[in-house]
């Protein structure tokens, strides 16, 4: 089952709200600096601008990472909308009065 373009279009556009609410976090900023700081730690001996192949793999490293977080987000998207689709579908019947139709037709113990 294919997705729709506007419900692409729709999902795109809140994950990135929720993501630019998420860059401003707190806990995040904290996170963050705690990262930054043992990165330095890290490379405190090292010229890093003499390490522009770390630079590059850096870039391709968060690139994959933010590939890899797509993906799992859409494929969690299409999971949820074939699970919205399959249950509007085949709605399971289910109110008062099933339920009690289905203990009167239970026989007794």
């Amino acid at each position: 089952m294919e997705i729709p373009p506007w419900f692409r279009t729709a999902i795109q556009g809140r994950l990135d709200y929720v993501s630019a609410r998420i860059e401003h976090h707190s806990d995040l900023k904290r996170v963050r600096a705690e990262e930054k700081k043992a990165f330095q730690v890290l490379f405190a001996g090292m010229d890093m601008e003499r390490m522009p192949e770390f630079d590059v793999w850096e870039d391709k490293h968060h690139f994959k990472q933010a590939i890899m977080n797509e993906w799992l987000y859409l494929q969690g998207m299409k999971d949820g909308f074939q699970l919205a689709v399959e249950l509007l579908s085949n709605p399971v019947p289910f109110d008062d009065d099933t339920l009690i139709n289905s203990e009167r037709n239970e026989p007794e113990a």
